[in-house]
């Protein structure tokens, strides 16, 4: 009984910790200067094959967690407009659970505009949360911190 208990608890540590590890998206950020003032905030999500990110923006019926960012407050910039999705976007829908999405496979770029309001070299920092998802799971949310120098 002891053997069976011990092998269940280490069974089941084993599961846990892979699915601790499973870590399907990566993402790098950087920032491109537009002219003196205007840098570009890049924030790349490239997903492994079979799986996919959602996007900000959502159907009304959908149940996946939108990306999102949050960015720091920095009294020397000010962020201009909305942050712009570029990939190929798909829209998936499932009749039998009535249910749709707005997502991205393999890759997506997230564009921030930023203005620096000063002649200093500054940075932009913040945070994104993100569901992932394949074809038979979904991973709980989560949220991965950045900071891009702006030289």
């Amino acid at each position: 009984m002891k053997r069976l208990f011990f092998i269940m608890t280490l069974a089941f540590t084993a599961g846990a910790a892979f699915s601790q590890m499973q870590n399907p998206v990566t993402w790098s950020f950087s920032g491109k200067k537009v002219n003196e003032t205007i840098y570009e905030v890049q924030m790349t999500a490239t997903m492994q094959a079979g799986w996919h990110l959602y996007s900000q923006t959502q159907p009304k019926d959908a149940i996946a967690q939108p990306t999102s960012f949050k960015f720091n407050n920095n009294p020397l910039l000010q962020l201009d407009g909305a942050i712009k999705e570029s990939g190929k976007m798909e829209k998936f829908t499932d009749k039998e659970l009535g249910i749709s999405a707005n997502q991205y496979s393999n890759k997506v770029v997230f564009l921030q505009k930023v203005k620096l309001k000063g002649k200093a070299k500054s940075n932009v920092g913040g945070t994104v949360t993100f569901q992932t998802c394949d074809d038979k799971k979904c991973l709980p949310p989560k949220t991965v911190n950045f900071n891009i120098a702006l030289n």
